[in-house]
């Protein structure tokens, strides 16, 4: 009994580079504030609440196959298509935002593109006045930015791989 409890307070990231954990830190700010100042000038709803998340796993977590770009854009497609489903089938339904988190979850890992802040398009769906194409184009610009400076920060001494080549796993 003591090994599962000690499971759920035990750390399970190594330790980080205090430099590299700024960098991360940073690196999250300037993206989040581009995609922001964006959305501003713009006057698109391009600052949606699951890319906190997004920037928080692209630049904290970069060798993760969670935050390849692949996976990343793959995600949001998926929960984006399942949440304007949801949405235009059952508007207003709470019990449909559920089930279209798990039909997201279940889509996603079966194609093999897993980014869990895409999990949260569904229930963003019910409470966001952003459908259709206007949420596909608003998911597609925010990530493609979110990703490309990513690729940039991560180059950016202390360097880390992303992303990651396919031939380092």
């Amino acid at each position: 009994m003591y090994q599962f409890l000690r499971s759920f307070i035990t750390r399970h990231e190594t330790a980080v580079d205090p430099v590299a954990n700024v960098k991360a830190g940073l690196g999250a700010v300037v993206a989040i504030s581009f995609v922001g100042w964006l959305a501003t000038v713009t006057g698109m709803p391009l600052l949606l609440a699951p890319l906190g998340a997004t920037a928080a796993i692209l630049f904290g977590q970069p060798s993760s196959p969670l935050a390849q770009p692949l996976n990343v854009m793959g995600g949001y497609l998926i929960g984006t298509i399942v949440c304007e489903v949801a949405f235009f089938a059952f508007p207003g339904i709470w019990v449909a935002a559920a089930i279209a988190v798990g039909v997201t979850v279940v889509l996603m890992r079966g194609m093999r593109v897993t980014h869990p802040p895409a999990g949260a398009l569904p229930i963003m769906g019910f409470g966001e006045p952003v459908h259709g194409a206007e949420l596909f184009t608003v998911m597609f610009l925010s990530c493609t930015i979110i990703i490309a400076l990513s690729v940039v920060v991560h180059r950016i001494p202390p360097r880390r791989s992303y992303p990651i080549d396919p031939g380092d796993r």
